[in-house]
């Protein structure tokens, strides 16, 4: 019998356009799915590139009107890979017309923009979807599993950094460093990830943190007129301490001029009975303490996370040892989008809009910390 199928809407043709195409393109000839996903429209601004990429990347269709294709009955799925400053009005707007939604992270610019989509999305009875596809590399699942396995025990530290390098004194003045569009820097960029992930491991919640901010780069060449410079309006750096439900405390640290980090995404997860440690850079390891053996064998055992047989996801993929990279976070999200909306269950939790605005919560609070130099209580944010 045929598979039902889905139609997808990807707005957005650009970093988070390619990573995007690439998983509904490659989802369904790995993962066996209970709805078939069809490419059907790609929208984007420049109308001869988006013809390129339609047809590189294999949409069937594509228009530089987001709105009449969000109207468009044969569409289900609106995918959106914008900006920040447009996820809120075009999620909105999808779901007014009775579309599923999929949203990059973070999910707005503001914890008010976040909680009207949360307030749109119950109203409309449609599933919302969040691409926080770090949760989806098989190493952190596999870390989860551990926690919820109860081998940490209680958990008493989480440390957690995103250091890049890309945002030095000769990066333009691109639109993610402008706050009417991004919202925030390196915060709302490289944070959301870090919180989230926090969040997904532990099964805490953050209650309250005290934050720094900084911004040490205050004009950046102009893209059209390299020669001229403009002001930046966002954070180059945002740490901040923070306190859980479960008792235990964390640092949290993102910065794009860690001068040397390409893409360091860390965290390492401290309780009574082991400990885990984790880095993107080497996104198929895993790194477990278990303080539980006797002592003569204790010491950290990397685990390669890549077995189908015993690590989540890689049934889809290769045989042991045959390492994944950072497009395969995105497939995987995508496979869990296309099980969720056949009635079936992901293969760890999904973040909807609802859990995103949680950790949107946590963003804010830490910039409020920044300003008012003060701890802040994160069920303060309204």
């Amino acid at each position: 019998m045929a598979k039902s199928t889905i139609n997808i809407a990807l707005i957005g043709q650009k970093f988070m356009g390619k990573a995007h195409s690439n998983a509904w393109l490659k989802v369904a000839k790995f993962f066996d799915l209970p709805v078939e996903p069809i490419m059907h429209t790609v929208v984007g601004r420049n109308k001869e590139e988006l013809k390129t990429f339609a047809a590189r990347w294999g949409w069937q269709n594509h228009s530089t009107d987001w709105k009449k294709v969000i109207s468009d009955p044969a569409i289900d799925l609106v995918d959106i890979g914008t900006p920040n400053n447009l996820h809120e009005t075009i999620a909105l707007a999808a779901l007014k017309a009775g579309k599923a939604v999929a949203c990059e992270k973070p999910l707005a610019n503001t914890f008010q923009a976040a909680k009207n989509m949360v307030t749109a999305a119950k109203k409309s009875h449609k599933p919302t979807f969040v691409w926080f596809n770090y949760r989806r590399v098989p190493a952190l699942a596999l870390a989860r599993q551990i926690i919820n396995e109860g081998r940490l025990g209680k958990i008493y530290h989480v440390r957690a950094q995103y250091l890049q390098d890309w945002g030095g004194p000769e990066t333009p003045l691109v639109w993610r460093f402008n706050k009417k569009l991004a919202g925030s820097g390196a915060h709302g960029d490289l944070n959301a990830h870090i919180v989230d992930i926090a969040r997904f491991l532990t099964n805490q919640e953050i209650t309250e943190v005290s934050g720094m901010a900084e911004t040490f780069i205050k004009e950046r060449p102009l893209p059209e007129n390299p020669k001229k410079k403009g002001k930046s309006t966002v954070d180059d750096a945002v740490l901040f301490l923070a306190r859980f439900t479960g008792g235990a405390i964390g640092s949290f640290e993102a910065t794009r001029v860690a001068t040397g980090n390409k893409n360091g995404n860390q965290i390492e997860i401290n309780g009574e009975k082991g400990s885990l440690y984790f880095n993107f850079e080497q996104m198929n390891e895993l790194m477990f303490y278990d303080a539980s053996l006797p002592q003569h064998l204790q010491g950290w055992t990397n685990i390669l996370a890549t077995s189908p047989g015993s690590h989540p996801y890689f049934y889809a993929w290769w045989p042991d040892a045959h390492i994944i990279g950072y497009e395969h976070t995105f497939v995987n999200m995508a496979a869990d989008i296309c099980k969720m909306l056949g009635g079936k269950k992901p293969e760890v939790p999904m973040p909807d809009f609802e859990d995103a605005l949680k950790t949107q919560q946590v963003l804010d609070a830490a910039l409020l910390s920044a300003a008012k130099k003060t701890w802040i209580k994160v069920n303060s944010i309204k």
